[in-house]
């Protein structure tokens, strides 16, 4: 292994989702690090933890661990007390203070946060309306729509519809296509929160030439052309202005940050007045 790698093991009674997204998080704080993940999920009895530990023992390494129940809890402390390896609860601190400040004991009961409830299945509906509403479908019933995405080509339409879908927002997203007037669709929308989304042409021409060359394509074309690009960008903020749309730059940042810029935007949308 090089000296820029480390082991992390996530050792959790559930899928093990939280713990790889708490601990992602926090590894981007050290991004010239690169951690080698063992995952360790559906961990609920002493001899299922006993094979993250004999794991953890042969690739010693960090230990994350999401447990609710006390004795895994205390057994897999101990034994990375034993191996000398650092073992952390990532939610105990919340849980505890959620427990002082409400003054209640949790239910400790492992995988909670993906029970079949009325959450997960809105969940599920909405990843159904974002598969028939991803790039320009279904738009005859766009207007059904909680949020509808548009930009040009490359600003994040669909990866950042599919995170809202996860979080049960039904999500559309259409595309403006160069010397092609936006769908009537569109421009009669009433209802959903439409947001604007751009990026900037340096970057747009980069992803475009980039996608071209996964497709065998040639570069040289109007699609990768800055001068088109800076175009297609104009006419697209003339649209967002026309219409007030809220416009997101999507440029520097992640899914994540645009979405939760959009989340954000939603929660004010919907407020009542």
């Amino acid at each position: 292994m090089s000296d820029k790698t480390f082991k992390l093991h996530l050792v959790s009674d559930a899928t093990g989702e939280t713990l790889q997204v708490l601990a992602r998080a926090a590894i981007t704080q050290f991004e010239e690090y690169e951690p080698v993940e063992f995952i360790w999920s559906m961990i609920r009895s002493s001899a299922q933890l006993q094979l993250a530990i004999d794991g953890i023992q042969q690739d010693p390494g960090i230990v994350l661990f999401t447990l609710v129940d006390q004795t895994l809890q205390r057994d897999l402390v101990n034994a990375c007390r034993s191996l000398e390896m650092p073992c952390v609860d990532v939610l105990d601190p919340t849980i505890a203070t959620l427990r002082e400040f409400l003054h209640t004991e949790s239910k400790n009961q492992p995988g909670r946060q993906h029970t079949l409830d009325d959450e997960y299945f809105e969940r599920i509906d909405a990843m159904h309306f974002f598969l028939q509403h991803d790039d320009g479908q279904s738009l005859e019933t766009i207007h059904e729509a909680d949020v509808v995405l548009v930009g040009v080509s490359r600003t994040s339409k669909t990866p950042t519809a599919m995170y809202l879908a996860n979080r049960g927002i039904n999500a559309a997203n259409v595309p403006l296509v160069s010397g092609q007037p936006p769908p009537d669709a569109l421009e009669t929308l009433k209802g959903p929160l439409v947001v604007g989304l751009v990026n900037s042409v340096k970057r747009l021409v980069e992803l475009r030439r980039n996608r071209l060359l996964q497709l065998n394509e040639n570069d040289d074309t109007p699609y990768a052309d800055e001068g088109e690009i800076k175009k297609e960008i104009a006419a697209a903020r003339r649209l967002f202005t026309r219409h007030q749309w809220p416009v997101i730059d999507t440029t520097g940042r992640s899914i994540e940050e645009t979405a939760a810029a959009i989340m954000k935007l939603y929660s004010n949308w919907t407020r009542p007045a």
